[in-house]
């Protein structure tokens, strides 16, 4: 039969009846205006309507079992449901007649199908395949898009085969997809050859790399693990410790992105020492078969990893270090850039999810609250128990990357490309959409920088390092400088200022590229090295063969003099003992531990939370502190206590009253008097404290907060106050007009 066109309407949104999420009721009125339109629509130009609002709707209500992940993005077994809607609507039979005895076979085809076809239609690295990238030419005057246009007809000729295999199948026949008429891939030279023969690059072994690296006085370090041993390990691009003290690496051997014809294998490792000798001897599977994964960040008892356009979780059940859940949980996250893409994942002290992307991308998500768009450079703000999705810092970055908290909920986040690093503080505050904070005249920096780019970040508060160290930055840099780059961090006005110190690691090693670096359950600093000779999208052609995708690499750095620091138990620990261990003084214990809470039910963890801070010893020099990661665990699970906030607001410390006002916006909609709270703290005697209120304001909308922010102006300004007063102003007139 020729083609026809049919019209459907969307699906309702179902109520979960989880206290987390929205219900529904409003989503609904205007999904049924929508669903009427269309049927109008339909019925005027004679088009077949299918409505799958109404029996989405019924379902429902009726079925026991779940449809949705989150009112509205549809479940496996929702998706099932929802196909049986549309085939009953469109075939002459019900759906349960209808299936042929090979669907397992035929629905495989499919996907096959749909495989190619997406990779197709919405290829990674956009901005090289058809942007303004795709036209930059190398060796013999090849240009990207030459290349990645020669992918896709690969990729269209591909799935015209699948599609021919789907027929056959179909009719019950039985057909091989046959792939031998395929165009040729063109033969990409390089534009950086090594001085090995024919051009190839030279590696040293992981042990021979470090005689490259000069080392900060006190410090050693030795090989955790490489290409070598755990030929998995390639490419590695973020890493991070679970509860369980094993580290987690995502490897991305299809680098920059995947070619047709090879295997999609880019994987999440874990790299366990099992016998205590700071050298990985195990080297497992957690998921392989990912695309692209740029970053990732524990929660939940599983793990968040970005693989562009995806955002996924994936989750082990049963036991056997591999994840048996994979569920996509956003999707629109921009893929134009894979050097861009979504990145720096980390876990806030609120209990959000944040992660970066930058130039080139057109991010759009849907949520259950609406659409959440941004054009270029974002840090981005995810909350896994509502599913809300906010522009936590739209700004003009080339490419953020690099994101960290202090002990006090202060977070600073870099400009990986020209390595600038911000105080996040004073330029978080709200600003509508497709606004953006403004770079011109840009915020005040932190410090200098001396060198870029930087890949990732770390905060060093560990006693197994010397008190010199404690609270310093860890800024790892990869062209020119190509080490670990410290700086410490003092007070300065209403802000910080970086202050350069010795740095950690230095190597001479042209391949070398420390990409992230985390400390360890035992006080250690880990980094991982990407260990390739090229790097960047615009310098190399997108398919230069120097592009390595062999090695990887983790080393460690330790402080002999000084202990390790004691490895703690947080894993399968009981609430309360997970609770304690807020008071540690190792930051990475406090974080770890947050994480593992996060997959407790909410309601046995402010229980046991409120005797935990009944139970606080008001004489221990740490109480404040003690005090804020309660208020904290609050946020986490959503639960306001307007007290303990009111409290903190009003502690001897302007570092927990800082980040308790922080709190106080997250809390606006749930307190009765947010606007005369501010109104104190935007007078108080430390100008953090300002800053922080004046940044809250932001978050409102009338004339009255607009006056609470301008109320600044009252006592002394600085540069950091006066940039965060006048991005509040631009909102809040904006709002009013």
């Amino acid at each position: 039969n020729p083609p026809q066109i049919g019209r459907f309407s969307p699906i309702a949104h179902e109520d979960l009846k989880q206290a987390n999420l929205p219900d529904g009721v409003e989503n609904n009125r205007r999904l049924r205006l929508y669903a009427d339109a269309i049927s109008d629509v339909a019925k005027e130009t004679g088009v077949h309507y299918v409505d799958l609002f109404t029996p989405t709707l019924e379902g429902y209500q009726a079925d026991d079992i779940q449809w949705t992940i989150n009112g509205i993005h549809l479940t496996d077994y929702g998706n099932r449901r929802l196909g049986q809607i549309i085939a009953d609507a469109l075939l002459p039979v019900k759906s349960e007649q209808n299936e042929p005895t090979n669907l397992a076979t035929l629905r495989a085809i499919i996907q096959d199908k749909n495989f190619h076809w997406f990779h197709r239609y919405q290829p990674t690295d956009g901005y090289n395949v058809h942007g303004n990238r795709a036209d930059l030419k190398y060796i013999d005057d090849l240009s990207n898009r030459e290349v990645m246009q020669r992918e896709l007809d690969i990729l269209d000729q591909m799935t015209t085969n699948r599609d021919a295999v789907i027929w056959e199948t179909a009719q019950g026949n039985t057909a091989v997809i046959d792939d031998s008429n395929l165009p040729p891939q063109y033969d990409v030279k390089t534009n950086a050859p090594g001085k090995g023969p024919a051009g190839e690059h030279l590696f040293l072994g992981g042990e021979e790399a470090i005689d490259k690296m000069t080392l900060a006085d006190g410090t050693a370090i030795n090989l955790f693990a490489s290409e070598e041993q755990f030929p998995d390990l390639i490419n590695p691009v973020q890493m991070a410790f679970d509860t369980k003290g094993r580290l987690f690496v995502a490897t991305w051997p299809s680098y920059p992105h995947w070619k047709p014809g090879d295997v999609m294998d880019d994987k999440l490792l874990i790299l366990e020492d099992t016998d205590g000798d700071g050298k990985a001897d195990s080297c497992k599977t957690f998921a392989d078969g990912l695309h692209n994964p740029t970053g990732f960040e524990f929660w939940g008892g599983g793990v968040f990893v970005a693989t562009a356009p995806d955002l996924l979780f994936l989750k082990d059940t049963d036991g056997d270090d591999v994840a048996d859940i994979r569920m996509r949980v956003l999707h629109g996250l921009s893929s134009g850039d894979t050097h861009h893409a979504a990145n720096s994942f980390v876990f806030g002290p609120d209990g959000n999810i944040y992660f970066g992307e930058g130039i080139f991308h057109r991010t759009q998500i849907e949520t259950p609250y609406g659409a959440v768009r941004n054009r270029d450079g974002c840090i981005w703000k995810f909350d896994p128990r509502t599913w809300e999705v906010e522009r936590f810092i739209p700004y003009n970055f080339a490419n953020p990357h690099g994101h960290v908290f202090d002990s006090w909920g202060q977070n600073f986040v870099y400009d990986g490309t020209t390595s600038y690093p911000y105080h996040a503080a004073i330029i978080s505050g709200h600003i509508d959409y497709p606004n953006k904070r403004r770079d011109k005249p840009s915020s005040p920096l932190l410090y200098q920088r001396k060198t870029r780019p930087c890949p990732g970040v770390e905060i060093i508060a560990t006693e197994h390092f010397p008190d010199s160290y404690q609270g310093d930055l860890l800024v790892g840099n990869v062209i020119g400088f190509q080490g670990i780059l410290r700086y410490r961090l003092d007070e300065k006005d209403s802000s910080f200022a970086g202050v350069e110190e010795p740095f950690l690691v230095r190597s001479t090693d042209r391949n070398f590229r420390p990409t992230d670096i985390e400390v360890g359950p035992e006080g250690a600093v880990y980094f991982s090295d990407w260990q390739n000779p090229i790097i960047g999208h615009m310098q190399h052609h997108i398919r230069d063969p120097s592009r390595d995708n062999k090695h990887g690499r983790v080393y460690r750095i330790t402080y002999p003099s000084r202990p390790y620091a004691s490895k703690i138990a947080i894993d399968g620990q009981s609430i309360e003992a997970l609770l304690d261990l807020l008071k540690s003084r190792e930051k990475r214990v406090r974080y770890r531990s947050r994480i593992e809470l996060s997959e407790r039910d909410s309601d046995d963890v402010i229980s046991t939370l409120q005797t935990w801070i009944s139970n606080l010893d008001q004489n221990d020099p740490e109480y404040q502190r003690q005090l804020l990661e309660g208020l904290w665990v609050h946020q986490q699970h959503h639960r306001p206590n307007s007290q303990l906030l009111n409290s903190l607001l009003q502690s001897p410390d302007f570092r927990v009253r800082s980040a308790a006002v922080r709190v106080l916006a997250a809390w606006r909609e749930d307190l009765t008097d947010p606007l005369d709270l501010l109104e104190r703290s935007v007078q108080d005697p430390h100008p953090r404290v300002r800053l922080e209120a004046v940044r809250a304001c932001s978050f409102f909308q009338g004339s009255e907060p607009l006056e609470i922010a301008l109320r600044a102006l009252d006592q002394p300004m600085d540069r950091y106050l006066q940039y965060t007063l006048t991005e509040t102003v631009r909102q809040l007139q904006q709002k009013k007009r």
